[in-house]
């Protein structure tokens, strides 16, 4: 008989008490036999980690010195762990006790796959897609992320439209499934992303040296979202768009990134002056401050950049269309419709 390979999923926790009590159960309840639960804590100063030892002692917890963003927390925490597949978990997901296995089974039938997520619905209503992930991310050709099942910020609901597995470009963090392997392969996380958008930048350059990254329908899990910083906060606004600037020019060529980059620029001035027509000062400020961060950093995301090959880039689920036209212009609202 085939051994089973190992998996370990980690959960990546700051001040999330109230989560792992409602979530971890779930968690726990998973059925794959190969299986390592693993929270991960970036300096919590609630009583996270006396909860797990005290209810969870199966649970393992592994502790970080100081709280390294979602990025750099889990760079950390995964430096410590040995197993064929990690899955990164949010603290915010409940999950179904088979979970686990159709997605492993999925990645075990081709070894160009390097990363896969689940079917991600909305814990608050279970008939719709979650914004982070829905049923797979793709990106258009100015770098904007959407998703089937998202687009900006309209939800589709689930009517098994998407119940297809399909390569897709990017893999959603909040129930991220990777070999261990590709995952030492290309760095791990860029921890100067802090939070947002890392997950993209990790399928981009395992994309950039040729492998798959997938959708598997079979696997449901329900995200409540935003659960560290939500949509009304600026500093989500200034993550979202200092780091998609840094992930275009990560990415791709001097050149090309620099095209890129020029018009997106332009491009958040729009969302800046929406910002402030909208009454939403602190957001457009949020703009300028990311921007400013971009530039300071744009040599050294340039020496970044200079160490990706994309010779044997895998092009599939890139869009070469703008999906701000496609939604804003020609009010296409659904992933079918484009």
């Amino acid at each position: 008989m085939t051994k089973l390979p190992s998996v370990s999923v980690v959960i990546l926790n700051w001040n999330g008490l109230n989560y792992l009590q409602q979530f971890l159960p779930s968690v726990f309840a998973s059925t794959y036999p190969n299986l390592r639960i693993i929270v991960g804590d970036n300096a919590s100063t609630d009583s996270s980690v006396e909860f797990i030892r005290a209810n969870y002692p199966q649970i393992e917890v592994i502790t970080n010195d100081n709280n390294y963003g979602f990025a750099g927390g889990y760079n950390k925490v995964l430096d410590q762990i040995d197993s064929d597949y990690f899955i990164l978990l949010n603290s915010d997901v409940e999950v179904q006790p088979q979970w686990i296995q159709p997605v492993i089974d999925l990645m075990e039938s081709d070894a160009q796959i390097a990363t896969a997520q689940p079917k991600i619905l909305s814990y608050k209503e279970k008939d719709k897609f979650e914004h982070a992930g829905a049923a797979g991310g793709f990106l258009d050709m100015f770098g904007y992320p959407f998703c089937r099942g998202r687009i900006f910020d309209s939800v589709e609901s689930d009517n098994g439209q998407y119940d297809d597995v399909k390569e897709i470009f990017w893999a959603s963090g909040a129930a991220l499934f990777i070999k261990r392997d590709k995952w030492i392969e290309v760095g791990g996380l860029d921890a100067d992303f802090f939070a947002h958008m890392e997950e993209i930048d990790l399928c981009w350059r395992l994309k950039n040296n040729g492998y798959k990254v997938i959708y598997c329908p079979d696997s449901v899990v329900y995200h409540v979202g935003g659960g560290t910083l939500d949509s009304e906060n600026p500093f989500k606004t200034y993550l979202n768009f200092r780091n998609n600037l840094f992930l275009i020019q990560k990415n791709l060529s001097f050149f090309h990134a620099s095209i890129i980059i020029f018009i997106r620029l332009w491009l958040d001035l729009v969302s800046l002056l929406k910002f402030l027509y909208d009454g939403r000062p602190k957001h457009a400020r949020a703009i300028n401050k990311a921007h400013t961060a971009f530039l300071k950093a744009i040599f050294k995301t340039g020496k970044k950049a200079s160490k990706i090959s994309t010779a044997r880039f895998n092009g599939t689920a890139l869009v070469n269309k703008s999906i701000v036209w496609q939604y804003f212009v020609q009010k296409k609202k659904t992933f079918n419709s484009l």
